[in-house]
């Protein structure tokens, strides 16, 4: 019996937010013939369970603020597991193309000539409709604006004071180191009252939310003890009324 042929190729993958039945049809097809998987530390360890028996398992977490996997380790694993074994999976949470170096991944496997492949997933921030915060509604935003809370530099993004000139939803992912000076940047432009929410584990059994004034961002962490990763959400769509 001849050998399998080795057809190097990546998946990126996005895992959703949480909740194990929230990626779509093609992550579990592709799941279930995987030959490795490299997955992080927001992916949901049950989806491993939809792999085959031979399929090699391989953490790559990046704990916020706390140990991590180098990227360039990532990248070297995904081209000697590709080259080595055939169909690799980077099951990353959220969706990968929103703050997850999805797309950092693929370019580097086509420079090594492995075929790319990509499937989107449910982002963190979609999720929060869990919790009865719509990301738009009619007359009270008409637009979205997606953040990071932390620069490659560490600074906070210049983007969120533009943001703030709109009635934009804006959605801050990676902020939860940076809630003094966020709360601190909307008092200042005279914007402290504005309605904001902390979300942690959304989608999931065991999420926290804490809703008030984004000038209260610290208080409203600590009064229900949330910490990272979570979203942070500003704007009115977080005080509808139900």
């Amino acid at each position: 019996m001849s050998a399998k042929e080795i057809i190097p190729q990546l998946y990126v993958v996005g895992a959703g937010p949480g909740d194990p039945e929230l990626i779509t049809v093609k992550a579990y097809k592709i799941l279930q013939i995987a030959d490795v998987v490299l997955y992080d530390n927001l992916a949901n360890k049950e989806l491993l369970n939809l792999c085959p028996a031979h399929c090699e398992h391989i953490y790559v977490g990046k704990q916020p603020y706390g140990e991590y996997t180098p990227q360039e380790k990532i990248q070297e694993l995904i081209k000697q597991k590709a080259f080595e074994k055939g169909l690799v999976v980077r099951l990353k949470g959220g969706d990968p193309f929103i703050f997850g170096r999805g797309f950092e991944e693929i370019l580097y496997a086509r420079q090594h000539g492995i075929a790319t492949y990509f499937i989107p997933g449910i982002s963190s921030m979609q999720a929060i409709g869990f919790e009865d915060i719509p990301l738009t509604h009619r007359a009270v935003s008409e637009s979205v604006w997606i953040v990071t809370g932390t620069k490659k530099d560490g600074t906070l993004s210049n983007d969120l004071k533009l943001a703030m000139q709109s009635n934009a939803t804006v959605v801050i992912y990676m902020g939860m180191k940076k809630m003094a000076e966020i709360a601190a940047t909307y008092v200042e432009a005279g914007r402290g009252d504005t309605p904001a929410a902390i979300i942690q584990h959304a989608s999931l059994p065991h999420s926290k939310n804490a809703k008030g004034m984004v000038k209260d961002l610290l208080a409203l962490a600590d009064s229900k003890q949330i910490t990272y990763p979570a979203l942070i959400v500003i704007g009115n769509v977080v005080g509808i009324k139900k």
